[in-house]
């Protein structure tokens, strides 16, 4: 039975539900997971990496999550919010009887108190911030939320798993950093190994929510006694042991590696199309802060030579500049004249030229426990410096990068990669305060209207002029679309492929 998940809906790459009614779901066992390396931080309203939603999902959880649609749906809140006429109160009702990991009881107190961490702290948190002007417990289980605007894009914020609207114990909500990881989730924290594993159990006063899986949503089982994250940052590694069965499943696969999956002891599990990759430029400081230099940039990347370094076949990647894909409501071509697939070499030594670059090294930041990163990175030097600038790469793990682009005195550009997020406003770069720190009067008011929406045909004809300002600035750099492998032990069903591979609902059927 290969899992391999193809399909695509509307607006984001589908949650597509595994065959599990070929055997009876049975309790117990452990599995272990390959990580691509250690995770930064265990407090997901800290970080926006995938490595850290993935893990954390089954520790914390948010209101509302995600459905097989991409839709938000409730989570701990017992119901969608009322929103008033003029869109500008929520009113959110909570699951009663919900307990933390310590045993206590979840009550608004407890939601108020994380939702105002969350606005402090977390990227996505700020980026609702600057709309939100009230967070208050109307009673024990009941929460409203007032805006200064209409902000379409709250509930997908608020469903996320990365930059997280987390709910903790009210007592924990002023730690910075968090040092008790005390959740509502399925599973709970009991030993981090750094470099080893991460170590979570069963919660045994876990309240599922009724119904059936949908997507995030609906009903999440506990079947697995443990499940083991086990950080394995080389990707040859996390091949060889695929390859061997050595883990359940092993994420972030290169894809190149596929054959040998598919002839090995696990099984491929494929989402085409997964996201792109982009590399993000530093406007606040340094030579990015200059726009002509951005543009010199844009116009030197050949973005054919870069996806098939990193990818090896066309079956796992696609040439697109648009920044969602045409089977996507937010497709649109409007700005992409300036995506040239095998650059302009000629037009970024202009630029620089007008630029009055000085021979200051570009430095640009990646990390190898992502070889496709380190790929890209590897070509995209070799056409930068064709058009005159002097690269410097600098290779780090993973979460040295993640806490390196917080500095905007460490680097120039630097890589990475996301899902197509069903929310456009999801993506870091709509955010002032992610790393890269874009923020110009005519990205304002391009988002600031798109935001303001709540008609889905109008958001996508608004979401145009937010991609025209994206290639008129260059804050980044889309590079195309791709595909994700991952491998996954024939004896474990009940696993959704999804973007954020999640085990709830898992189970080992040997």
């Amino acid at each position: 039975m290969k899992r391999i998940a193809l399909a695509v809906a509307t607006t984001a790459v589908a949650l597509i539900s595994t065959n599990t009614s070929a055997y009876a779901q049975t309790n117990g066992g452990i599995i272990d997971v390959a990580t691509i390396g250690e995770p930064p931080t265990l407090d997901p309203m800290a970080s926006t990496a995938d490595l850290v939603g993935i893990i954390t999902q089954h520790m914390f959880e948010t209101l509302y999550t995600f459905d097989a649609k991409w839709g938000p749906t409730p989570l701990l809140a017992a119901a969608l919010p009322t929103v008033s006429e003029d869109g500008m109160t929520l009113t959110i009702p909570l699951r009663t009887g919900i307990k933390f990991h310590d045993d206590s009881v979840m009550t608004a107190a407890d939601v108020v108190a994380s939702l105002e961490r969350w606005i402090k702290i977390a990227t996505r948190g700020k980026q609702a911030g600057e709309v939100i002007t009230g967070i208050a417990a109307t009673d024990d289980s009941t929460v409203t939320i007032t805006l200064s605007k209409p902000f379409a894009p709250l509930l997908a914020l608020l469903s996320l798993n990365n930059a997280a609207a987390i709910i903790i114990p009210a007592a924990n909500a002023a730690q910075d950093p968090l040092t008790s990881f005390i959740g509502t989730g399925p599973y709970k924290l009991k030993e981090r190994l750094p470099d080893q594993y991460i170590q979570l159990v069963r919660f045994d006063g876990y309240q599922s929510l009724g119904g059936e899986i949908d997507g995030y949503g609906g009903a999440r089982n506990q079947y697995l006694d443990e499940i083991r994250f086990v950080p394995v940052p080389d990707p040859n590694t996390r091949i060889g042991a695929a390859m061997a069965g050595q883990y359940d499943y092993v994420d972030q696969l290169p894809v190149e590696a596929f054959q040998q999956i598919t002839d090995g002891a696990t099984e491929p599990v494929v989402l085409a199309p997964f996201g792109w990759p982009v590399f993000m430029m530093n406007t606040k400081e340094g030579l990015n802060a200059d726009i002509r230099v951005r543009k010199a940039i844009q116009a030197a990347l050949a973005p054919e030579d870069m996806m098939l370094a990193a990818f090896g076949s066309e079956d796992f990647f696609s040439i697109d500049a648009a920044w969602y894909p045409d089977s996507f409501s937010w497709h649109s071509e409007v700005g992409t004249e300036a995506y040239k697939p095998l650059g302009d070499t000629e037009t970024a030594k202009a630029l620089l030229a007008e630029a009055g670059y000085d021979g200051s090294p570009l430095r640009i930041l990646t990390s190898r426990q992502y070889e496709f990163h380190y790929k890209m990175a590897l070509v995209a030097q070799a056409y930068l410096e064709a058009a005159g600038f002097k690269v410097q790469l600098d290779v780090v793990e993973w979460a040295t990068l993640t806490t390196n682009r917080a500095d905007p005195a460490l680097w120039d550009i630097y890589i990475t990669h996301s899902p197509f997020l069903p929310e456009p406003s999801l993506m870091g770069i709509m955010s002032d305060t992610s790393p890269g720190w874009w923020a110009t009067d005519a990205k304002h008011a391009a988002v600031e209207a798109f935001n303001a929406e709540s008609d889905p045909a109008k958001r996508a004809e608004l979401f145009v002029e937010v991609q025209k300002v994206i290639y008129d600035e260059v804050p980044g750099y889309k590079v195309g679309n791709f595909n994700a492998l991952a491998a996954q032990n024939p004896a474990l069903d009940g696993v959704t492929p999804s973007p954020w591979p999640y085990f709830w609902n898992a189970y080992l059927t040997e």
